[in-house]
């Protein structure tokens, strides 16, 4: 089980390492283009969320899909429940994470709070693929105000 979690961080650091050099040789500056990253997680969410609801029966509603990814999806993804969830019932949602596995390992300081983006951009991804599967468009974003809680913000897009 510790050894998952290891291979995982192992392999999400990888992935960004990928990301980071590409976009130093496309670029050729310092701008970082995140979204190979956050596609990554698109596609992994998308299949992680077939196998996840292949036995369940449909969700009654979004906000109920949205209760599905912070409990049961958050779990076999990070080992633990989403500590918070918020909605103003017109299609936005947060998802708060007080203690977000990849901004652990940083200080709880401001030092690294620039690199955060970086991190959170697989996650965004997933929640977002995991979404796209169950037929729920939506742009997702993350908040880092203080390492090493995040906020994502789910925007579902209406038709």
């Amino acid at each position: 089980m510790a050894d998952d979690n290891i291979l995982f961080e192992l392999l999400h650091s990888e992935i960004i390492n990928y990301a980071l050099e590409n976009s130093k040789s496309a670029n050729g500056n310092k701008d970082v283009d995140l979204s190979v990253v956050e596609y990554i997680g698109f596609a992994a969410g998308y299949k992680m969320m077939e196998r996840l609801t292949r036995e369940w029966p449909r969700f009654k509603d979004e906000l109920d899909t949205i209760k599905f990814i912070c409990t049961d999806f958050w779990t076999c993804i990070y080992k633990k429940q989403i500590d918070n969830l918020r909605t103003n019932h017109q299609g936005v949602y947060v998802l708060q994470d007080n203690a977000f596995r990849f901004l652990t390992n940083f200080s709880n300081s401001q030092q690294y709070l620039e690199f955060a983006p970086r991190y959170v951009a697989y996650t965004c991804g997933l929640i977002r693929g995991g979404l796209a599967n169950l037929c729920i468009n939506s742009v997702v974003t993350a908040e880092v105000q203080s390492m090493p809680s995040c906020k994502f913000h789910i925007h579902v897009q209406r038709t």
